[in-house]
């Protein structure tokens, strides 16, 4: 669980603004994105080769000079 503790001399903005640089650098909010809804396996790897697919493209047109 991700928690800051108010430093001397610091404002609610700067102790909000640190929250939320842990927050994302824990990656919490992509889990909870990710778990929101139930995802089979089949559909996982659908996914990621539907991703791997596009990569692949992109690094083509990249290499082709387009």
């Amino acid at each position: 669980m991700t928690s800051v503790t108010l430093r001397p001399n610091e404002t609610q903005d700067q102790l909000l603004r640190r929250f939320r640089k842990q927050v994302a650098k824990s990656g919490i909010l992509s889990v909870v994105r990710r778990k929101r809804w139930h995802v089979s396996k089949s559909e996982l790897r659908r996914i990621a080769k539907k991703k791997a697919i596009r990569r692949a493209r992109r690094k083509q047109q990249r290499n082709s000079g387009g």
